[in-house]
């Protein structure tokens, strides 16, 4: 599909070199303002009617709300509606653009609003995706930093006329809109398996254990628990290639995958690891730091044909009772949290994680479960690949279309 939408766009454009004729430079700050976003007196755990999700970088970057705002009783708040620009302004990711989600945007945030009689809301979107880098390595401020103001309202934005501006963002729509139609796909597999998982698994013990059930503990179903290594001295930042050394913050369910925070170990250390290794269909665990219990699977090729996993992450297989797709959905993040052995640093440990008391339905149900689970398994993988051709892409086209390499016919 994505090599379809290829060729499609290739036969709508010309190619040149420099900035065409007709387009000019503009600075931002002509063409936009900003509105900052705050902290809502009260914040709320779970969503109820009339609340918001708090918009945070968190929640922009895993589209999972933590938390959420009462709009009847806070008001005056700044409120974002899907197709707004929102940017980090404070905080390590400063300058990451995000659009997509509505809610009330938090104070580590700010809403771009453009004027659309000069500019396409989409276009100058796109735009500042490619400026992260520059408007990272700009920011002020030691404690936490945040966006240089002048430095963003200064920054030069090429400006072709406005239906150019809408032709070139429609190409790049596209292929966000094929994108977000595969990540909506892949949560309703998901869904698909975790509403099979409750119907076969929990609703049947709410009146006691059917027959052939057993009470047991984690460890009577593993095989396997173990956690990666890193070289002596670390992760060499300057290694951009070799094998891939998977960390907790990519730990984040199934079809999840920030390519963005990629570290690489060398091959040779790859070669002279014991223990680490990720295998298709593993069940990979976040042991330690903010995150505990969070869980991922990773298989078929994604999100790489080899993998290792860090000291901070916890690879789990299941034994002859069970298959892989029961394990990982019989893992919930809250209930592996009440597990932490260490209330200073957060934390899981083997023996916690061997003790942790479940449930052992009967073997043939299992079995049953893991061959109607496994395709759904197996698309989101797919689909994830997909997705991150796409992202390739995308990245590939849109500097090229933003410098004129690449003109859209209108």
């Amino acid at each position: 599909m994505e090599n379809e939408l290829l060729d499609n766009t290739i036969q709508d454009m010309e190619y040149i070199g420099d900035i065409p004729e007709g387009w000019k430079w503009v600075k931002l700050g002509e063409v936009v303002k900003i509105i900052k976003g705050r902290k809502p007196e009260t914040l709320i755990e779970n969503p109820k009617e009339n609340s918001l999700p708090y918009l945070t970088a968190e929640y922009f970057r895993y589209r999972i709300p933590y938390q959420f705002v009462n709009i009847e009783k806070e008001k005056n708040l700044p409120v974002c509606e899907k197709d707004d620009i929102i940017l980090i302004w404070d905080g390590s990711q400063a300058g990451q653009v995000f659009t997509g989600l509505k809610g009330i945007l938090a104070s580590t945030m700010v809403k771009i609003i453009p004027n659309l009689d000069i500019v396409n809301k989409a276009y100058l979107y796109f735009f500042l995706t490619t400026k992260f880098e520059y408007l990272n390595t700009q920011t002020t401020g030691s404690a936490i930093p945040h966006v240089n103001k002048n430095a963003f309202l200064n920054l030069p934005i090429p400006f072709p006329p406005l239906p150019e501006q809408k032709a070139i963002a429609d190409v790049l729509s596209s292929i966000d809109d094929k994108i977000e139609l595969l990540h909506c796909q892949n949560k309703t597999l998901e869904e698909m398996a975790m509403t099979l998982f409750r119907q076969w698994f929990i609703e049947p013990t709410k009146d006691g254990l059917p027959d052939g059930w057993e009470e047991g503990k984690l460890g009577d179903i593993l095989s396997v628990i173990e956690s990666g290594s890193r070289p002596k001295g670390g992760i060499d930042p300057n290694l951009k290639d070799g094998i891939p050394s998977i960390g907790a913050e990519n730990i984040n369910g199934l079809g999840n995958y920030d390519y963005s925070k990629t570290k690489y170990i060398s091959k040779e250390f790859y070669n002279s690891m014991k223990r680490g290794r990720i295998q298709d269909y593993d069940v990979l665990i976040y042991k330690d730091g903010a995150y505990i219990g969070k869980k991922a699977m990773f298989g078929k090729g994604y999100p790489f044909e080899k993998a290792t996993i860090n000291e901070h992450v916890f690879i789990l297989r299941g034994n002859n009772k069970v298959n892989q797709f029961f394990l990982y959905f019989l893992l919930d993040q809250k209930d592996l949290e009440q597990l932490n052995s260490n209330s200073a640093q957060p934390g899981l440990t083997q023996e916690a994680m061997k003790s942790f008391e479940i449930i052992i339905p009967s073997f043939a149900l299992i079995s049953r479960f893991g061959e109607l689970t496994k395709p759904l398994v197996d698309k989101i993988f797919s689909n994830a690949k997909q997705i991150r051709r796409l992202e390739q892409l995308r990245d590939t086209l849109l500097p090229k279309l933003m410098s004129g390499e690449i003109r859209v016919k209108i």
